[in-house]
């Protein structure tokens, strides 16, 4: 009930999962509602997606869940390069591929982030792409909060490699890489004590092991990212929207996701006493999928 699918991105491979319920047994079914799926900054889609995935397709939609160009199974040198334009280019196509599938309503599209890709989604329904929907989980919405919340020392940690790639950048050179977590005090992205911890439970409750899937990034990104703020969009959107906070995230702080929130008409937010990783696992995971699955039927109806 996974099938393996790819699409083109500006020319460029991207390798994605497709999930299909189980057909009735009294005939055809009717086309069914989607929902695309994206994982959060330098994450690659095995990483507990499979999960919700899982359980979206057991409650009748059809999903499609994939890497981003330069990530995980799709193609696109360098690799671990975040390129935010690169990356909603990506969501418009496998929006676009979704919409094509047979047994697809194109009229009954939901797109679902989380943390980085939850703040790419609020900016594509802000910004005019079709949508039946949004669940924007834990998202980036605001990058100079971003940039506070990783705080000064850390900042000027990543600064020495920060610059080094952008030179390297315009030398056209392989990139200078950083971890995308790491302990209080190291030099990786994201060091909240949560982090680290966190990661090593996504891959085991996901069958992986930490040394089996890359989780560094292209350092150049950590000069734009400040500049990134999904919130500014969020008075635009009016197809239905879920955003779901963490109450005690330290990487994208419930105080500004809250007043995204507030901004999206007729839009829904629920919080949840949490940090920001654990919406993925247990205990939190049932309670958050609930929501959602909720947040869906309301949505596109009844699901055969």
């Amino acid at each position: 009930m996974r099938e393996d699918a790819q699409f083109s991105s500006h020319g460029v491979r991207c390798s994605a999962w497709v999930y299909r319920p189980d057909a009735p047994s009294d005939g055809p079914a009717s086309p069914a509602p989607a929902i695309v799926m994206a994982h959060g900054f330098g994450c690659i889609r095995d990483l507990r997606l499979p999960a919700y995935a899982e359980r979206f397709r057991d409650a009748g939609f059809v999903v499609v869940v994939f890497d981003y160009r330069h990530f995980g199974a799709s193609d696109g040198q360098p690799r671990q390069l975040l390129d935010i334009g690169r990356q909603l280019d990506d969501w418009r196509s496998a929006l676009a591929f979704t919409r094509s599938l047979p047994g697809v309503d194109p009229d009954r599209v939901i797109a679902w982030g989380t943390s980085f890709s939850g703040g790419h989604v609020l900016t594509l329904a802000g910004t005019g792409e079709r949508l039946a929907g949004v669940i924007a989980q834990v998202p980036h919405v605001s990058g100079p909060a971003a940039v506070r919340a990783t705080g000064l020392a850390a900042a000027l940690r990543l600064a020495p490699a920060i610059l080094d790639d952008l030179w390297r950048s315009l030398r056209r050179r392989e990139p200078r890489y950083v971890p995308l977590v790491g302990r209080p005090g190291d030099t990786a992205v994201m060091t909240s004590p949560d982090a680290d911890p966190a990661v090593n439970r996504l891959a085991a409750d996901s069958g992986l092991r930490r040394s089996e899937f890359r989780d560094d990034v292209a350092a150049r990104i950590l000069a734009r990212i400040g500049f990134y703020s999904p919130m500014r969009h969020t008075r635009r959107i009016t197809c239905p929207t879920l955003v779901q906070i963490a109450t005690e995230d330290a990487i994208t702080p419930a105080a500004t996701a809250r007043r995204a929130a507030e901004r999206i008409p007729g839009g829904l937010y629920l919080e949840y006493p949490c940090e920001h990783f654990d919406p993925y696992v247990e205990p939190h995971f049932e309670r958050i999928i609930a929501d959602q699955l909720e947040f869906l039927t309301s949505v596109t109806g009844s699901v055969d």
